[in-house]
């Protein structure tokens, strides 16, 4: 009987560990697993390691976390920090799925989730913690999260982090874990801030880099066509009848749409399987192996599904839906092109995501061209190419005797033209009817009026007034700059360039606004109060301690000195910030949280 994962077993994991590794698809350690785990599973070792975002590092240092900690104690024993709180749920179910038999809790911690809910599992016990740095630290000071036990203390996309201003939080995180605790850094680049941050808090860490892999766009070609979600189907089929020789993976975000979009694939005579976590092991092997022999050669899969797969020579990857960050799609777009072969990329992105897809684009500095959906007369005159030269070609082979008879006895009284064009009906069907081709819909291009109002917009802003607006809401609520400026592009539905000067203090916060935004901010919120107080008013001066009197209002002149918010095309995260959002998804202020003031006063009225 063949040995279980010998490459995965040499690194010195375990037999649970191994069966998981199995039961996920996985054959081989990518490179930076090769480095980390071994030394990892060392006691007292210390990691900064310096790997490319889509090689394997979740594993790297999760296995060896599920290995060394403690199933039977209830304590937290491993945090592990990420920028995002899409990355952190994405990490969250990467090491719970490798975690196989152990009977451990793994939870990701994060803004935009209910405060309440993480106080429970909390509460209840969890071993292993992956969260954004604003809502643990939030934790951390509710005394919610407690750390005595933590052994491992873990920085995933540490550069990402630091990118995103997140520095003096994770700072603050550092000083509150005990410094018995081993601590890991994972970083895509490895920028002076990262070994300052390793020298301040780590004993003589191990710095370990892998070899700088090819970047996907040398190996595929990459497209993405805007198109609505109801017409993302037909824009499939359109580019899988497209291609002479289509051999791909569909990728889906969920279960539930992997079922659906194999089944219609297969509805309309496709040759497509559909795999993901529901599936037995039978099931995935017979899937897989009837791939691998190219009995089917379109496969519908869910990101956990595919992980771990090794299938040679795609000719595409579909992305129908869009990647939830760089990362992912670093991961689809790998599995095309490969061995020197050039394959293609085609992502699907409604209107809604144009920005959250430019964030992928720049920070996987990925060459993706926009194309436009194949017209159905286009997919018709390529089918007729192909199935001339078919016929071309067999006529080019001298005939058989026997085919020569049959021939000859079917085409006597008979018109040859129309024989052959009958049996070529026959055989190609409904090949060639246009009616099998929905009309898609265009989307009206809207950059020039965007531009022009965009421009309309900002003139008259020049020219008018500047409002300071007060929030009733700091950083002790849980409040951050980002967060406050999406809670109220979202609810008032202004522009993220109309909000500058934005100040987040401990238990209030300012932004400036054009005097006719402000007066649309405050009239969303004119309903919305605490206690018959509204959240957000007008500025008041002895509300901003410490510093100079100045008007309310001014010329947007006054303010050209200060720093104004990024904008979309400065930062690249446009979505996934630690942002609170309702049980229907969208964003709202935080709760106020209670101080020692407020919970005397509490103590009081009861």
């Amino acid at each position: 009987m063949d040995e279980l994962l010998p490459g995965f077993r040499a690194l010195g994991l375990t037999e649970p560990t191994l069966k998981a590794l199995k039961e996920k698809g996985f054959e081989e350690p990518t490179e930076i697993q090769k480095l980390a785990i071994p030394r990892l599973l060392e006691e007292g070792t210390e990691i900064v390691g310096q790997a490319q975002t889509g090689t394997g590092k979740t594993a790297a240092f999760a296995l060896p976390i599920l290995e060394t900690i403690d199933p039977a104690s209830s304590d937290v024993q491993a945090l592990i920090l990420v920028p995002t709180r899409e990355l952190a749920g994405q990490v969250a179910e990467e090491i719970g799925s490798l975690r196989g038999e152990r009977n451990l809790e793994v939870t990701p911690i994060y803004g935009g989730a209910s405060m309440e809910a993480q106080l429970k599992k909390l509460k209840k016990g969890v071993q292993i913690v992956v969260g954004t740095p604003g809502r643990i630290l939030d934790h951390i000071r509710r005394g919610s999260l407690r750390l005595e036990a933590l052994r491992f203390m873990v920085l995933d996309e540490a550069d990402e982090m630091l990118d995103m201003g997140f520095i003096d939080d994770i700072e603050q995180v550092l000083r509150a874990v005990p410094e018995r605790k081993r601590m890991l850094m994972f970083s895509a680049t490895m920028p002076p801030q990262i070994m300052r941050l390793a020298e301040s808090f780590m004993k003589n860490a191990e710095v370990i880099r892998t070899q700088k892999k090819e970047s996907a766009t040398l190996s595929a070609d990459q497209i993405y066509y805007e198109v609505r979600e109801s017409d993302k189907l037909e824009a499939l089929t359109r580019i899988i009848d497209k291609e002479s020789d289509f051999y791909g993976v569909v990728f889906c975000r969920t279960k539930l749409q992997c079922d659906e979009i194999g089944s219609k694939l297969r509805d309309r005579g496709y040759d497509a399987a559909s795999l993901h976590g529901d599936l037995s092991q039978r099931e995935r092997e017979q899937i897989l192996r009837k791939m691998k022999e190219h009995q089917i050669s379109i496969l519908v899969a869910t990101d956990v599904a595919a992980r771990g797969l090794d299938i040679q020579d795609l000719t595409h990857v579909i992305n129908y839906s869009i990647p939830q960050d760089p990362e992912i799609y670093i991961h689809r777009v790998g599995r095309t092109g490969r061995a020197g072969k050039n394959g293609t990329a085609i992502t699907f992105i409604t209107p809604s995501e144009a920005r959250k897809f430019s964030f992928i684009r720049k920070a996987s500095r990925a060459e993706i061209r926009k194309e436009e959906i194949p017209e159905a007369e286009e997919i018709i005159e390529g089918k007729k190419a192909r199935i001339t030269a078919q016929v071309e070609n067999a006529l080019s082979e001298e005939p058989r005797n026997e085919y020569l008879e049959i021939a000859r006895k079917v085409l006597i009284g008979r018109d040859p033209e129309m024989a052959f064009a009958s049996i070529l009906g026959y055989i190609y069907r409904n090949e060639l009817d246009i009616t099998q081709y929905r009309k898609i819909e265009a989307i009206a291009p809207k950059a020039r009026k965007e531009k022009a109002r965009k421009s309309d917009r900002s003139q008259r802003n020049d020219d008018e007034d500047m409002t300071r607006l007060f929030i009733a809401r700091g950083r002790r609520d849980g409040l951050t700059k980002g967060m406050l400026a999406n809670i109220i592009i979202e609810q008032a539905g202004v522009r993220d360039e109309d909000l500058v000067d934005i100040e987040v203090l401990d238990d209030s916060s300012f932004v400036s606004a054009p005097y006719s935004v402000a007066e649309t901010i405050l009239k969303a919120y004119s309903e919305r109060t605490v206690k018959g107080k509204p959240i957000v008013t007008r500025a008041r001066q002895e509300k901003r301690k410490g510093e100079p009197k100045r008007k309310a209002s001014g010329k947007r002149d006054a303010l050209k000195g200060r720093k104004r918010r990024k904008g979309w095309e400065d930062e690249f995260q446009p979505y996934g910030r630690d942002t609170m959002a309702g049980e229907d998804g969208h964003l709202s202020f935080p709760d106020r949280h209670k101080g020692p003031k407020q919970k005397r006063a509490q103590k009081r009225r009861k």
